[in-house]
């Protein structure tokens, strides 16, 4: 794809598209980065929430994809973590070819089931399966943003540790934050689980007892949701409080 043309299709209404400039962009595993955009005039979001990119070529092709939001909802930046689709249409663009000062379109923020505020006090449980981590990120960076003391858990199922995202932040002692991790192709020598896909045994482990009622985010591909949100209602998670996102291979 050319250049963007970013220019006068930016229209009205409530999610109208947003010229978004590109500030930063920083490595988050082997196949992923993180971009950071400046948007003036950007509403805010809840942890959770996702947005639609749109990139126009100076020929007026245009496509668009749906990325959760990776930052705090305290954030003035909008950061979007993009993991590269190896055969896609826009994340190699934006992991390639965007370059610094670039500008792209924003419409949202989008969707008011899948979030996290802090006025929540419950337990919460976070479930992701590769970049499926992003919303969940969102929602441990606004609690951290917050001082926010609601007890957190999160079992992140990755193919191996080259691919994990937020590695280095994950690392940092976050109080309050208990972190499991699930690989399913390839272990590190220092873990004790052999690779696997994520059992009924380690959401028991890692996550809360039904008992406490959390409420349990899951996200990531349909199969992996699929298969998680079912462990978690036999382990006798109330169906009512389990809250899912899942996203296809086009975005």
């Amino acid at each position: 794809m050319a250049r963007t043309a970013v220019s006068r299709r930016l229209g009205g209404g409530p999610l109208r598209w947003r010229a978004a400039r590109l500030t930063d962009r920083r490595i988050e595993s082997e196949a992923a980065r993180t971009l950071v955009f400046e948007v003036p005039g950007w509403p805010g979001h809840v942890a959770g929430q996702h947005l639609d990119v749109r990139l126009t070529a100076e020929d007026g092709y245009s496509t668009q994809r749906s990325y959760s939001v990776a930052s705090a909802a305290e954030d003035e930046n909008v950061e979007l973590t993009v993991q590269r689709v190896s055969d896609g249409e826009v994340s190699p663009y934006l992991l390639d070819e965007l370059a610094l000062g670039d500008l792209v379109e924003l419409r949202g923020p989008v969707g008011g089931w899948f979030v996290w505020r802090p006025e929540q006090t419950e337990p919460v449980l976070l479930v992701g399966g590769g970049s499926g981590l992003v919303p969940l990120m969102a929602m441990v960076r606004t609690r951290r943003a917050v001082g926010s003391r609601t007890p957190f858990r999160l079992v992140y199922s990755v193919r191996s540790p080259e691919y994990q995202l937020f590695a280095s932040e994950l690392r940092q002692g976050d109080p309050g934050l208990d972190k499991a991790y699930v690989y399913t192709r390839s272990a590190p020598p220092e873990s004790s689980r052999p690779p696997g896909r994520v059992t009924a045994s380690d959401l028991s482990s890692a996550g809360w007892p039904p008992d406490f009622e959390p409420t349990c985010y899951v996200c990531g591909s349909t199969g992996f949701v699929e298969k998680a949100a079912g462990l978690l209602v036999a382990l006798g998670h109330h169906p009512g409080r389990i809250r899912t996102e899942r996203f296809g291979p086009s975005g």
